[in-house]
């Protein structure tokens, strides 16, 4: 073996090319090829010498080009207690430039040293693995690897690693293909490699199927998944899923682990035992349904008959009769039925006495028929089902389908009359006073027509009373002098523009009817009953039948939500309004009244117009003083003469979202109260209330007091 030694200069190291001459001349041996790496050594004694010229020594001896940044400055200590070869000469030297906050980075055939802060930013060898296998990377190098995992959360593998990667290297996670990106120091990627291969592990139990025999599967998966659920703060990854296909009657179960998994069939099994209760009765609370309507449902279902009517509240019953002591809120009402020979089951059990009416003839079914019993409670929003185990369980079935969550729909309305009004006036109003300026009152008179705007006298202050229309005559007390004759002509010429008449917003369930109206209840009268006198004379009224109907703004919206989120309305929109310039006859009241009844189809969140009802209106006012204004000629100087001419258009705009979830609805919610407030807060002054609306925890919460309100005086001080 050949051997040399690299030793510290004698002399000391004035310059920078001195210290690299001195190092090459210690360098100067014969050239080993790398056909036999093991076949030469070196001893390296390197005492605070030049980083540079350490590194470019190294170079020479093992044959590999190195590029320094300019920023890599300093001396370092490179001492060897044995000899060396060039793999373990090169490993010295990287991990020496560690130390020293320095890297080095292999990219085309060179090797770059740069600070460690600038590593990452520069081509190094990069590579990507999945599993446990990674490609090594030699020495302390920066190098780039790629992590594909397949069974651990991408964010949780980064949560764990961070702490053990330098502080100047990075980690991040993809969650698109759930992988992790690592640039670290090559010795710290392949402990990183056998900690990533311990973490991405299927879980111990990852799914099974346990069939339930006696019990509903619906009903297990709630109690069971209460009874084992984690804290709230759980990651999902760490919990129980329990769910039911009700199709097959049995349990899907994943576990984190196999005792947690057996815990759960453990649980599962003694709950799955036959019911040992007579009559077979069974209690079913609904979250979504109405029970009274699903129980005549479930009963027109099983017995064929779409008869049977749900009742208004309480317990309902089709059939029977309320016996002595009146139907208390406890009654309870039902309808049986029969599988097999049709049957029925009626009766009741008042309120008062415990006593019962009506008939049963479905126990008498041929055998094999199988009897039930269907009940509603309307205050609890439960069922009460009396059947055997086979007929419940297809019940229970069919009751988890029907009662799931129900879209809504919002719907925004905007109702327009687009009108085209063409008014004309023409008249003169005038005011003359006399006596001396200098006096306190003054007589003096006007012609005055009030109209909007128009009235003469209207300029003066709000404590001014308004006159009557025509000639006036008064006593006017002068206040600065500033009295005295005046008259107007006033010509007018206009046109209206949009009136928005409502801007409803409705939310209702799909497929339910929601209704909106503003306006006024007004009396009809609807017949009269009328008697005569024994000497027969007139008649008298004694009373009459009178009908109130609501006149105004009407909107019924009844959306339907169908396959691939189209929303059907069902829509009838009215205006109607008392025409007060009709006659008022022995019938009563005339109204007008304008209305749309369609049925369309939107798409969830676009815009539907309707409309192109037009009304035509036109009034002709003349009015002037009497005697003077029927004057030829002079006489239009005590007129005053008005005609309109008006074409309406009513415009219904409606937008139909649906709404899914919760969050839907607070973010519509919070919209709204936006809208609403930014429309009243010009209006506030002084210390209010804040009105601010704000989500906590994912609830939306109501308006709360902003502590700007003034503290009332402490009890027992005097305020001053």
């Amino acid at each position: 073996m050949i051997s040399h030694s690299l030793c510290k200069p004698k002399y000391p190291l004035s310059a920078l090319a001195s210290a690299a001459a001195l190092v090459a001349a210690c360098f100067a041996v014969t050239p080993v090829y790398a056909q036999n790496p093991a076949a030469s050594t070196v001893d390296l004694n390197f005492v605070a010498a030049d980083i540079e010229a350490v590194v470019k020594a190294i170079g020479h001896y093992t044959g590999m080009t190195f590029i320094i940044d300019p920023r890599v400055k300093g001396q370092i200590n490179l001492v060897s207690e044995k000899s060396l070869t060039k793999e373990q000469a090169f490993k010295l030297l990287t991990s020496t430039l560690r130390l020293q906050g320095y890297s080095v980075v292999y990219a085309d055939g060179f090797y770059k040293v740069v600070p460690e802060a600038d590593a990452k930013l520069q081509p190094g060898p990069t590579s990507s693995i999945q599993g446990e296998r990674a490609e090594s990377v030699k020495g302390d190098q920066v190098a780039t690897q790629v992590y594909r995992l397949n069974y651990e959360s991408a964010a949780n593998v980064v949560t764990i690693l961070r702490p053990l990667i330098s502080p100047n290297n990075t980690i991040n996670a993809n969650p698109g293909n759930n992988s992790v990106v690592i640039t670290d120091y090559a010795d710290n990627l392949k402990r990183l490699n056998k900690i990533i291969a311990s973490l991405d592990v299927p879980a111990a139990v990852d799914l099974d199927v346990i069939p339930v025999k006696h019990a509903i599967a619906s009903d297990l998966a709630v109690m069971v998944t209460r009874l084992t659920e984690n804290s709230a703060g759980a990651p999902d990854a760490g919990r129980t899923i329990l769910m039911a296909d009700s199709r097959t009657n049995s349990l899907l179960l994943r576990a984190p682990s196999v005792a947690r998994a057996n815990l759960v069939k453990s649980i599962v099994a003694k709950l799955d035992q036959p019911t040992s209760l007579p009559g077979n009765v069974h209690v079913v609370y609904l979250r979504n349904a109405e029970a009274v309507k699903l129980a005549a449902t479930l009963r027109s279902i099983v017995t064929g008959d779409t008869s049977a009517q749900p009742a208004s509240s309480g317990l309902s019953n089709t059939g029977g009769s309320t016996p002595a002591g009146g139907a208390g809120a406890g009654a309870q009402t039902g309808t049986g039925f029969s599988l097999g020979n049709a049957g029925s089951n009626t009766g009741v059990t008042g309120g008062g006495l415990p006593q019962a009416s009506g008939s049963n003839s479905a126990a008498s079914g041929t055998a094999g028929g199988a009897a039930g019993f269907i009940q509603a409670d309307a205050a609890t929003n439960t069922l009460i089902i009396t059947a055997s185990d086979a007929v419940y369980k297809n019940l229970r079935a069919v009751i988890d389908q029907l009662d799931a969550r129900r879209a809504q729909v919002y719907v925004e309305a905007l109702i327009v009359e687009v009108a085209a009004d063409k008014a004309d006036e023409f008249g003169v109003q005038w005011a003359a006073l006399t006596g001396d300026s200098d006096s306190k009152y003054r007589v003096g008179g006007g012609s005055v027509f009030t109209k909007d705007g128009n009235n003469l006298l209207s300029l003066a202050t709000s404590k001014t009373p308004s006159p009557s229309n025509g000639l006036t005559v008064g006593l006017f007390r002068q206040i600065g002098g500033k009295l005295g004759l005046g008259a107007v002509a006033h010509a007018l010429q206009g046109m209206s523009g949009t009136n928005i008449l409502s801007m409803p917003n409705l939310l209702t369930l799909d497929n339910e009817e929601a209704k909106m109206v503003v306006g006024k209840n007004v009396p009809f009268v609807t017949g009269q009953f009328t008697t005569s006198t024994s000497t027969g004379g007139a008649g008298v009224n004694p009373f009459q039948t009178i009908e109130r109907k609501e006149i105004g703004l009407k909107l019924t919206v009844k959306p339907q939500i169908s396959e691939g989120g189209t929303v059907k309305l069902a829509i009838y929109q009215e205006s109607s309004s008392v025409d007060e310039a009709a006659t008022t006859t022995a019938a009563g009241l005339i109204t007008k009244q304008r209305s749309i009844a369609t049925n369309v189809l939107v798409e969830d969140g676009e815009i539907l117009a309707l409309g192109g009802l037009m009304e035509d209106s036109a009034s002709d006012t003349n009015e002037k003083v009497p005697l003077l204004g029927d004057l030829p000629l002079v006489g239009n100087l005590f007129k005053y003469q008005t005609a309109k001419r008006g074409k309406t258009n009513l415009m219904v705009f409606l937008r139909p979202i649906v709404v899914r979830n919760a969050e839907q609805s607070n973010s519509i919610s919070l919209d709204r109260y936006d809208y609403i407030q930014g429309q009243v807060a010009p209006s506030r002054s002084g210390d209010m209330m804040d009105f601010s609306m704000r989500m906590e925890k994912g609830k939306l919460m109501l308006p709360v007091d902003s502590a700007k309100t003034k503290q009332a005086p402490q009890a027992g001080k005097e305020s001053k």
